[in-house]
């Protein structure tokens, strides 16, 4: 169903319980009047009365799972512990389900900008077909009015459109179950408060680092079947990999049918106002009983596909038709994130002579790859250049670039007695001839790092080397002569000797080099229009962070034939690694998942 058909039937089916007139059908909609702020609420409480949220039924079967055989094992398995419930988490009512009013799962308040998000599953999304309200904290028994932060009206729902379900079945146990995430925006409460407002917070969207995780706590609401009074359970255990998918793990009792949902917490406390969810309760067949149990319990693991959905929700936009196919852990490199965490350098350039960007890959063991690339973001059949050996671990930093003119890529590289040597042309078959462009020795043993790209005056291939003490010169007459004479474009300097991380490219589009640089504090600049007259103008892609610390290596090319070197590669800590497609001077680009994580 189309976004725009779906807000139509729930608009409909909303009027309908609220007694609100509806167009008849085929008859222009006129713009109705924006409602203030608080009225859907107050409409919405004046169907929801205690006695019918004490009378909901659970809609979602999947997780109502029959009594285990009790013994040692059960005995020492961990056990959800009920409670009054947090203030960050809440639960869902509809007027849908079959026998009338229904209990529906759990959601979780998220801190954004919008001030009005709520996290739950994909699979519970989808059964929200008619008129739904949130109500964080829930406390059975209580009329709307007398809920801790009142209720909120859920006015829009937002669904990766890759999350395909079952024949005849909200869940999955297919790929797409990765996906099992979405995202509401609702209407502010009876009182007139934003959701975030009203709660005193939000938890922080978070990727993992990884999938063994030692405490994680998960909140949620078990269904009325297994909770008639109606109170939240919490469990904190380690977490492992689901095999296969990208998604956590967890053994622990009580998780029944209405956890569905539930965030996934690295540092819950109880009641808090803040925190950092990681995934929700969901994913391979709903989130777990598949084995008939009630203690395993599964949840995607957050990455790109619901960070991006998190901002369409954000910004109130449908997400994208045309999204690619999402291809689960498979990735578009070979191996895994273990294997990933000793990529140590990384160079790009067209080193097959295709015209499609590849990426050159120096391992800790002093191996050296080629992953040839597709033009297409992915990569076909590595090559190895070099097996394991003890020259190339001395190799401490590499870029690549067209140096001896023509259209293959050469590779430069600064080894750590001070020598600087560059290969010409390396290609499928072997890195071919090396040429000493430095002696042992010599001043380059200070160049820290090494960024090539278009920033000559005639758009040729230059050389930004930032040393040990800050400095930046740009070499732009690199050739098997030498490196040509260099300008100095900063002198020693405090800054920059934080800059830990550079990458040339054309993020721009104008055919002229842009520095990419991710700094100490995880900040990332762009400084675009680089040359020998100066560092080009600056603008901040991000400001102080945590993520981008992690970030270990980087490079850019023209990994997507487009003709121009703004696609970003970056290999994370935990070995992921991802492609960030036509990044700009202002703005990432699409991010798509090479390595997963944790495998």
């Amino acid at each position: 169903m189309s976004d725009g058909r779906r807000r139509t039937t729930v608009v409909v089916l909303c009027a309908a319980v609220l007694g609100l007139a509806v167009p008849a059908a085929g008859a222009a909609e006129p713009t109705p009047p924006r409602p203030s702020a608080g009225q859907e609420a107050q409409q919405a409480a004046r169907f929801w009365t205690a006695q019918r949220m004490a009378g909901a039924q659970p809609l979602d079967a999947a997780r109502q799972a029959p009594a285990v055989p009790g013994g040692p094992a059960a005995a020492r398995r961990p056990q959800g512990t009920l409670f009054k419930g947090t203030r960050l988490v809440g639960t869902f009512f509809g007027s849908d389900g079959p026998r009338g009013t229904t209990w529906h799962c759990t959601g979780s308040v998220i801190d954004t900008k919008a001030r009005d998000i709520v996290l739950t599953a994909a699979h519970c999304a989808l059964n929200m077909k008619g008129d739904y309200v949130f109500v964080p904290k829930f406390v059975k028994g209580a009329a709307p009015d007398r809920q801790p932060y009142g209720i909120f009206h859920i006015q829009r729902i937002f669904i990766d459109p890759r999350y395909v379900p079952d024949r005849g079945s909200t869940t999955t146990k297919k790929t797409a179950s990765d996906l099992d995430t979405a995202f509401a925006r609702v209407s502010a409460n009876q009182r007139g408060q934003s959701l975030q407002d009203a709660v005193g917070g939000g938890l922080t969207f978070t990727r993992p680092s990884g999938y063994n995780l030692k405490n994680v706590t998960v909140p949620g609401y078990p269904s009325y079947r297994h909770n008639s009074a109606g109170r939240a359970v919490k469990c904190t255990v380690p977490t492992t990999q689901l095999r296969g998918y990208r998604q956590l793990s967890m053994t622990c009792g009580g998780y029944y049918g209405g956890v569905s949902g539930s965030p996934w917490i690295t540092d819950y406390k109880d009641d808090a106002r803040t925190g950092h969810v990681i995934g929700n309760l969901g994913g391979y067949n709903g989130g777990g009983n598949d084995a008939s149990v009630d203690y395993i319990s599964y949840a995607t693991a957050f990455g790109a596909d619901a960070a991006n959905l998190l901002a369409d929700a954000v910004a109130d936009q449908a997400p994208p038709a045309d999204l690619p196919p999402y291809r689960g852990l498979k990735g578009t490199l070979p191996g895994g994130a273990a294997r990933w965490r000793k990529a140590m350098l990384m160079a790009s350039g067209d080193y097959t002579g295709d015209l499609h960007g590849d990426l050159l890959v120096v391992w800790s063991d002093g191996a050296v790859t080629l992953q040839p690339g597709d033009g297409k973001g992915g990569f076909g059949t590595e090559k190895q250049l070099r097996k394991a050996n003890s020259t190339w671990t001395h190799a401490r930093a590499v870029t690549g670039g067209t140096f001896s003119g023509g259209d293959r890529a050469g590779l430069l590289v600064r080894w750590s007695d001070g020598e600087a040597t560059l290969y010409p042309q390396p290609g499928p078959s072997g890195l071919g001839r090396e040429i000493r462009m430095a002696p042992p020795g010599s001043a380059w043993k200070d160049a820290v790092q090494l960024a090539a790209g278009p920033f000559r005056a005639d758009g040729g291939t230059g050389l930004l080397v930032r040393r040990a003490d800050g400095s930046l010169t740009l070499y732009d007459g690199i050739g098997a002569g030498g490196f040509g004479t260099g300008t100095r474009l900063l002198g020693a300097n405090t800054t920059w000797t934080r800059a830990a991380l550079l990458t040339g490219g054309d993020f721009d589009g104008t055919g002229t080099g842009d520095l990419l640089v991710r700094w100490a504090d995880g900040t990332l600049d762009t400084y675009a229009g680089t040359s020998a007259a100066g560092l080009g103008t600056r603008t901040r892609l991000r400001g102080p962070n945590s993520l981008w610390q992690h970030a270990q290596v980087l490079t850019a090319g023209d990994f997507r034939h487009d003709r121009a070197p703004n696609d970003l590669v970056v290999r994370w800590s935990d070995g992921e690694t991802t492609l960030y497609a036509d990044t700009g001077t202002a703005s990432l680009g699409t991010e798509h998942t090479l390595v997963h994580p944790g495998t």
